[in-house]
């Protein structure tokens, strides 16, 4: 059956207010007008939605299950809205990227501002995720471009170099593993770190990493940015584990040493993951194009 857009809003009004009169009001609707409606409703979907008491309403199941669904129709709505006008406004294309952390707060941030200047009719949708999510996303044909730093066996995607990089740990010049010049991730696991935020691709990582040499990593603090994990660790609140590049010369109070790590995977060259780079749109090409373009 086709759904009555206002009827949908008017029914997520009443719901959300628990009351036919306020939500018919918020809709700007008389309260006989707005029980009408959704009699109609109830009729047309053959069960009640609504059970009408002296001092508001109640929802059935069948009611629950329809305000579910009607407010991810309504956000939906929503997002194409928001989706669309940036055409109205003269943007004529739209690319979706999804990157991992050490991207996104890196390298990414200069490369998406060149591209963006040489393409104002562009806009951007960037999402931070761990890479295997990123990879995947791309095999399944959700996201056209990602940026990652490892892929998964068996992904059907493309993959190219966009830039190399290392992760390394940071300690105040006086921690006793700053005596060191490398070492393995084992051997810091007894230190208090201080991490990017729970959720972050780079977090996530950590933790597994740790996980799967049957340790916990004790974390100290969590801060929203790699600026912030440098800052943090140059206070003397632990240890950090952020790439290179990360790491800017004099923009700590103190004195920060890099160590290596001596596992392979801290070693983390980004690359471009597309599903196929012949059937990309124009702009994320474009866009492919303008973040490769000096490898």
């Amino acid at each position: 059956m086709p759904y009555d857009l206002i009827d949908l809003r008017l029914f997520v009004a009443i719901a959300e207010a628990k009351n036919l009169t306020r939500g018919a009001e918020r809709m700007h609707l008389a309260a006989s007008s707005a029980s009408h409606r959704m009699r109609l409703l109830e009729e047309s979907l053959g069960t009640p939605l609504l059970i009408r008491e002296p001092r508001g309403i109640q929802l059935t199941r069948a009611g629950e299950a329809l305000l579910r669904h009607a407010r991810q129709v309504l956000a939906q709505l929503e997002q194409m809205h928001a989706d669309l006008t940036p055409y109205a406004k003269g943007v004529r294309g739209h690319v979706s990227l999804w990157a991992n952390t050490h991207a996104t707060h890196t390298f990414l941030p200069d490369s998406l501002s060149a591209f963006l200047k040489r393409h104002p009719q562009v806009s951007i949708a960037l999402e931070e995720h761990t890479s295997p999510e990123v990879v995947m996303a791309v095999a399944r044909g959700e996201v056209e471009v990602g940026v990652v730093a490892e892929t998964v066996e068996g992904a059907e995607v493309e993959l190219i170099p966009y830039r190399a990089d290392r992760l390394v740990l940071i300690a105040p010049s006086d921690h006793p593993v700053a005596q060191r010049t490398s070492t393995p991730f084992v051997d810091v696991l007894d230190s208090p770190f201080v991490m990017l935020h729970s959720g972050s691709a780079i977090h996530t990582f950590t933790m597994n990493t740790a996980a799967a040499l049957g340790r916990h990593l004790e974390v100290r603090i969590q801060v929203r940015s790699f600026e912030a994990v440098c800052r943090m660790v140059s206070a003397g609140v632990g240890i950090g584990l952020v790439p290179r590049s990360a790491v800017a010369e004099g923009s700590t109070r103190n004195p920060l040493t890099m160590v290596e790590l001596e596992e392979a995977w801290a070693q983390r060259d980004l690359k471009v993951c597309v599903r196929k780079q012949a059937l990309l749109s124009r702009f994320a090409s474009d866009l492919v194009a303008c973040l490769t373009k000096s490898v």
